[in-house]
């Protein structure tokens, strides 16, 4: 006889891209690591983006008109539905590819889940999730690993191809560039809801299609012939939009401008940040970006939308400043809540890299 439905959140301490691992802490970790020598490696020189940089995937050339991007992403349930946890797992995990300028080709499953407990159906459920959202993105699933394990995580390790020329870097963005945002902020405030009682799924369904959806935006860039105009980018996952922008704005030796008033957000992301629904990321994400954020005029209580630790959450772009509202209207045939939130400026040593205003 099967019996009551699991509610996935409660199964876990911490969900989504709120479980990952501080910043500064994975910084500090990675530091006394010695990492392969990629001139000895299978083919030498082929590496063209590593990790140094906080990019969201590697990249290596395998042609003068071919480069190979790999990655992987994998969490804890963020919602109670089985199917939608695997579709947003999927296209988080997917839209790493995207981030760097590319398209998926094939991914393999990460699969753990506590047999003993765990009914087969559930476990489908979250498969199919998964597949549906690749098939969305037309990358196949060859293959993956499982193990028995106290709690349910589920990822991709995920292959793309992008034309080495054409790649999206943390380090490209440019003076004089305008920042552009795909996919409103709050998804680490409404599921903290969520997990706590507070909501229903029903109650925030934007938000749960928004994690959903794909970060896909090169058909519609290459449709209207504008990708050459992006010369930066980096999806807005856990680390927040403050962590992410801070990283990308450090790698490309730029300040970050950002109109707060402009910022897309949810309907009830305000609300729920100040009635506390929040995660362990929320003050990690503050100590990691404090000491190279600027605010002004920002109320402590809005701040929180900057840390709020995303979930499959949108690109930022950094675009030609010329074609940017080209390239906005190109964004929202797929991203109707695309805005234009900033600008990059050169470095100046007297500010932070990145200010809100």
């Amino acid at each position: 006889m099967t019996g009551p439905p699991i509610k996935l959140t409660q199964t876990v301490q911490k969900g989504g891209c709120a479980a990952k691992v501080s910043a500064q802490a994975l910084r500090e970790i990675l530091r006394n690591v010695r990492f392969p020598n990629p001139a000895e490696s299978f083919l030498p020189n082929s590496l063209l983006v590593d990790g140094r940089h906080f990019d969201d995937a590697s990249v290596h050339r395998l042609t003068a008109e071919l480069a190979v991007v790999t990655t992987l992403d994998f969490f804890t349930p963020i919602v109670d539905s089985p199917r939608i946890f695997g579709a947003i797992a999927a296209a988080n995990a997917l839209s790493d590819v995207y981030a760097m300028g590319g398209r998926p080709l094939s991914a393999l499953a990460i699969l753990a889940f506590p047999v003993a407990s765990f009914e087969n159906a559930t476990v489908e459920d979250v498969m199919q999730g998964a597949c549906d959202t690749l098939s969305r993105a037309r990358a196949t699933l060859s293959g993956g690993h499982s193990i028995d394990d106290d709690t349910l995580k589920f990822g991709l390790s995920v292959t793309g191809l992008v034309h080495p020329d054409h790649i999206w870097t943390n380090t490209g963005a440019r003076s004089g560039d305008v920042l552009i945002l795909t996919k409103p902020l709050g998804t680490g405030t409404l599921t903290a809801a969520l997990k706590r009682g507070a909501v229903s799924e029903a109650d925030i369904q934007p938000a749960l299609e928004s994690m959903m959806k794909l970060n896909n935006a090169i058909d519609a860039l290459e449709h209207a012939q504008v990708k050459s105009a992006v010369h930066s980018a980096t999806d807005i996952t856990g680390f927040g939009l403050a962590g992410h922008a801070m990283q990308m704005a450090k790698a490309s030796c730029v300040d970050f401008e950002f109109q707060f008033s402009q910022l897309p957000v949810f309907s009830q992301t305000r609300e729920f940040l100040r009635e506390g629904f929040l995660t362990k990321a929320h003050r990690t994400n503050r100590e990691y970006t404090d000491k190279s954020t600027n605010w002004n005029a920002i109320e402590d209580a809005d701040r929180l939308i900057a840390y709020d630790p995303q979930t499959s959450g949108g690109l930022l772009l950094a675009v030609e400043a010329s074609q940017a509202e080209a390239v906005l209207r190109a964004l929202r045939s797929d991203f109707p809540n695309a805005a234009i939130v900033g600008e990059v400026r050169s470095r100046s040593r007297e500010t932070s890299f990145v200010n809100f205003n």
